[in-house]
């Protein structure tokens, strides 16, 4: 079995750095996923802040139902 240990070793050498490499990219990947979150949280708050501000300038507020459009009333004559 002496003559398999060097090649077990460095597979397992190899292996390993694979692994290495894998949980890297993968802490990389969570990382950047993190930051598009904050950045997008950040944006958000933003936003509402600006909305805020400018219907508090306006002095209107987000109706709760939307406006119910009366339709037209038209009559059609019958065809025989």
């Amino acid at each position: 079995m002496s003559k398999n240990s060097p090649l077990l070793s460095a597979a397992r050498r190899n292996a390993e750095a694979l692994l290495t490499t894998a949980q890297k990219r993968e802490s990389d990947f969570k990382l950047e996923q993190e930051r598009a979150q904050e950045a997008m949280a950040l944006k958000t708050a933003r936003l509402r802040e600006l909305r805020l501000a400018k219907e508090a300038a306006d002095g209107s507020e987000v109706p709760t139902k939307p406006a119910i459009r009366s339709r037209p009333n038209v009559r059609r004559s019958k065809q025989k």
